[in-house]
């Protein structure tokens, strides 16, 4: 598939097409409104990001005409900048507020008459219990998120493009005895540089990005960032990280790498890895079971011997977050479909020796897929020059 990257604010058209699906599946569970709490799915809507705080954002989704954002009167002005696509405005003053002038009495002038409303799984009990009339969860939006338009194919292409000159920034700086908070700094500020640089209007509410690089002592503990002032040292497996969200839209990408050398316990578990996700590509396309390519994956692994070395599933999507649903994890019974996004990344991880781990943000296409990330995969390649 040929894409075209881009990092700007969808159309009219974009957001209207989102509003029309939530509004069909809200006809065929016989909603009358769908109400939005969790930022992602706002944004998703009408392009507008916020943080979570004591000031509630809600945006309603009535079973037919415009969406009805109720917000402090705080932020009118920077909704109306951001927002894309029609909406109606409801404001409150302030949080607290006295009786009569609460958020909530907002949200039940706005629900008067509705019988059924739909809430994320995600919805906080206070803005539940706040709806006046029947709720049922309903993850409608969380669902339409996980088929990707051309649009959004096109903006996690922008923010993979900026990761590969990240990961390759990172590769180059990492020899023996460097920092790895260093790195980070590094990459990160000419990550985020350039995204400005090429977008004056970028969103810094939805923009972030992380370059951290584990050293062989914690590369085994995928998550494990508490020593950030220890030095790379010669070897390895250290494992890298450099994932974002640019302007709204996630991806990541991710390498084990060695410094000068490839110590002897390493080569089996780092060309296992390989094999598990050699398998995972060939087995992502349209039609295919995602618990069933998660179980084969593993099955390569729990054949060589590392049935108790595997700490997580073969992969997620992306979208307008850089984690979220659809997943290749076992006992998610879920069909692949085109335009799906997910990283593939299995993973060995050895106490002791260290972590095992490629990940790229993968596109679903009409007959097997594409990578959307690029960076070295060899163990030549990944063996850096100290």
């Amino acid at each position: 598939m040929n894409i075209t990257p881009t990092s700007q604010a969808p159309d009219v058209a974009e957001i209207q097409a989102r509003i029309d699906n939530v509004q069909a599946k809200m006809a065929e569970r016989g909603l009358d409104f769908y109400l939005c709490h969790e930022p992602a799915n706002i944004f998703y809507l009408c392009n507008f990001a916020n943080f979570v705080h004591e000031r509630p954002f809600i945006l309603l989704i009535p079973a037919k005409g415009k969406p009805v954002f109720l917000m402090p009167k705080l932020e009118e002005n920077h909704v109306c900048i951001r927002a894309v696509g029609e909406l109606e405005f409801v404001n409150y003053f302030e949080f607290p507020a006295p009786a009569g002038q609460q958020w909530s009495d907002r949200l039940k002038d706005i629900l008067a008459g509705a019988k059924r409303v739909g809430l994320e799984s995600q919805c906080p009990m206070a803005v539940a219990n706040a709806v006046p009339c029947e709720h049922v969860v309903d993850d409608i939006v969380e669902d339409i998120r996980m088929i990707k338009s051309e649009f959004e194919i096109a903006r996690i292409a922008y923010t993979s493009q900026l990761l590969n000159e990240g990961i390759a920034q990172l590769l180059e700086m990492s020899k023996p005895g460097q920092l790895p908070v260093l790195i980070h700094k590094e990459v990160t500020g000419a990550l985020m540089q350039k995204l400005l640089l090429e977008n004056p209007n970028t969103n810094i509410l939805c923009s972030k990005f992380a370059a951290p690089a584990q050293p062989q002592s914690l590369s085994d503990d995928p998550h494990n960032f508490t020593d950030l002032f220890g030095q790379l040292a010669p070897g390895g497996p250290n494992v890298c990280i450099v994932q974002g969200i640019a302007n709204g839209y996630g991806a990541e990408l991710e390498r084990t790498f060695f410094c000068g050398n490839v110590p002897d316990e390493a080569v089996k578990p780092f060309n296992i890895m390989l094999e598990a996700r050699a398998l995972a590509y060939s087995l992502l396309k349209p039609g295919a079971c995602m618990s069933e390519i998660d179980r084969q994956v593993n099955e390569v692994m729990i054949a060589a011997g590392y049935k108790d070395n595997l700490l997580h599933r073969t992969g997620h999507s992306f979208g307008v977050t850089d984690h979220e649903g659809p997943f290749l994890a076992e006992g998610y019974e879920h069909e692949v479909k085109a335009n799906m996004v997910f990283s593939i990344e299995p993973g060995i991880y050895l106490p002791g020796i260290g972590g095992f781990r490629f990940s790229d943000t993968v596109l679903v296409t009409e007959t097997g897929n594409q990578n959307l990330t690029s960076a070295p995969d060899t163990l030549a390649d990944l063996t850096l020059p100290v």
